[in-house]
C-alpha cells in the first residue's frame, strides 16, 4: 500500500494534537479551582461544615458570618426556583372560569407585588454590588430584608452603605434589614 501523506492529513494530525493538548492543559488547571477546594478531605480533629455561620457584633449591630463556597449560585437558583412556582400558581389561578372579579382583582395585585419584588431585589443587589462588593442577594419580604454579601470582614461602613441602599430602595424600616456576611 502506498501511503501519501497530504497537506490535508499534516493539518488534520496538527489539528487533532492541539485538541489533545488543551485538553491536558485543562485538566491540569481545573484542578486548582473550586472542584479541588471541594474534594478536600478534612483531618480527624477538624471537622468542616459549609452550613455553619456565627454571629459577630460590630458596635452593637449584629452580622452573621456564613462559610459556604457555593452559596450563591445555589441561592439564585433556588430563588428562581421558587419565583417560577409562584408565577406558575398565580397563572394557573388566573385561568380558573369560576374565579370572581375580586378574586381576579386579587391575583392581579399579588403579581404585581411579586414583580415589583423582583425589580427592586435586582436593583438593590446591583447597587450593593457598584460599591465594590463582589457578590451579593437580596431577599425582600412585605416588612423585612435580607441581604447575604460576599465580603471578608463587613466595616461599620460597609454595613451602613448597604442599610443605606435598602432604605433608599425600600420600605423596610431599619431593624428590619438583616445583613449576612459570607467568604
Amino acid at each position: 500500500m502506498n501511503m501519501i501523506l497530504g497537506k490535508r492529513h499534516i493539518i488534520l494530525a496538527a489539528l487533532v494534537l492541539s485538541l489533545g493538548i488543551a485538553v491536558y492543559l485543562n485538566w491540569v488547571y481545573s484542578a486548582s479551582g473550586e472542584d479541588f477546594v471541594a474534594t478536600e478531605t478534612a483531618t480527624a480533629t477538624e471537622t468542616k461544615n459549609y452550613g455553619d455561620s456565627k454571629y459577630v457584633s460590630l458596635d452593637g449591630e449584629q452580622v452573621q458570618v456564613v462559610a459556604n463556597t457555593k452559596y450563591f449560585n445555589e441561592a439564585r437558583v433556588n430563588r428562581t426556583k421558587t419565583r417560577d412556582k409562584a408565577i406558575d400558581s398565580i397563572k394557573k389561578m388566573f385561568k380558573d372560569a369560576e374565579l370572581t372579579e375580586t378574586e381576579k382583582a386579587a391575583l392581579a395585585v399579588q403579581a404585581t407585588t411579586l414583580a415589583q419584588a423582583i425589580e427592586t431585589e435586582g436593583t438593590v443587589e446591583s447597587l450593593i454590588k457598584a460599591k465594590g462588593f463582589e457578590d451579593c442577594m437580596v431577599y425582600l419580604s412585605d416588612d423585612k430584608a435580607d441581604i447575604i454579601v460576599k465580603a471578608s470582614g463587613l466595616q461599620k461602613e460597609d454595613v451602613a452603605k448597604i442599610k443605606d441602599i435598602v432604605l433608599s430602595q425600600t420600605d423596610v424600616a431599619v431593624e428590619n434589614i438583616s445583613i449576612t456576611e459570607t467568604k
